[in-house]
């Protein structure tokens, strides 16, 4: 249930619909005269709050810091223009809003005090303060200006890990053919005929006998020696290499607009 002491805090925080959908910032409250107790606040709505509705808070509730009432936003949004008279809301405009909202018989002049009128107080500290000229309609008031600001992106470097090189040694196999030029010997017959020259040798030994005689053959084959060569050293290194890149990020930036009757200087 909404308090008397919860009522001051909501004032400049965020008012909730019934389906928890934001409605926009809470501005004033206005309390029963007789009782003092809280009966309407405003909300700012529309463009840059500029419209501000009148919601009653008999049913609305405190959470997470914001206000949350038991209607939804299309009718907070549509409730009737309240004119008022020194800070006050009469009796036949606070009827128009309870009928708004579907409380037609809550009106009474035991509630709502002599005349059906209600002050407007804001969260500055002060009971039962009246709404002043060049009031916060979405918090406390401060001074007579506006800050405007806009954020801007800061843009540099920062130095981080982005990967890792590794060198590794590994052996692989494959074949490798050379032709090799070799020489051998082989056997030859030779004959040749009696002659006065060679009649001597050929006499020389029995004249019939057995005999053997042999030749040693020779012949050249390839021979293969492996030999380890040292061929190149390699190492790992960096380099920098500059190049660009586009960031993109969302600025807010505020403005500030004026309505109603105003000299620009």
């Amino acid at each position: 249930m909404f308090n008397d002491a919860q009522a001051r805090e909501v004032v400049g925080s965020t008012m909730y619909d019934q389906d928890g959908d934001k409605v926009g910032k809470v501005g004033q409250l206005f309390l029963d005269d007789q009782t003092g107790r809280p009966e309407f606040v405003t909300v700012n709505t529309g463009f840059f709050g500029s419209n501000e509705s009148f919601v009653p808070v008999e049913s609305a509730t405190v959470a997470d810091g914001g206000l949350r009432v038991p209607y939804p936003k299309d009718q907070i949004k549509d409730a009737p223009n309240v004119d008022l008279d020194g800070g006050h809301l009469d009796e036949s405009e606070e009827q128009r809003l309870f009928e708004h909202y579907g409380m037609g018989g809550v009106y009474t002049s035991g509630r709502a005090g002599e005349g059906g009128e209600y002050t407007g107080l804001r969260d500055n500290g002060h009971d039962n303060a009246t709404m002043t000229e060049g009031y916060d309609t979405s918090g406390p008031t401060t001074d007579d200006a506006m800050t405007r600001s806009e954020e801007h992106l800061r843009v540099g470097t920062a130095n981080e890990e982005a990967g890792r090189a590794r060198l590794r040694k590994y052996v692989t196999t494959e074949m490798e053919t050379h032709t090799v030029p070799v020489r051998k010997e082989r056997a030859v017959l030779e004959t040749e005929p009696i002659t006065d020259a060679n009649v001597g040798d050929a006499l020389d030994g029995p004249a019939i006998s057995e005999e053997e005689h042999e030749v040693v053959l020779h012949e050249e084959r390839p021979v293969v020696e492996k030999t380890v060569d040292p061929v190149e050293r390699v190492r790992l290194g960096t380099e920098t290499v500059a190049g660009e890149e586009t960031v993109s990020e969302e600025v807010r930036e505020e403005h500030i607009e004026v309505e109603g009757d105003v000299e620009r200087r």
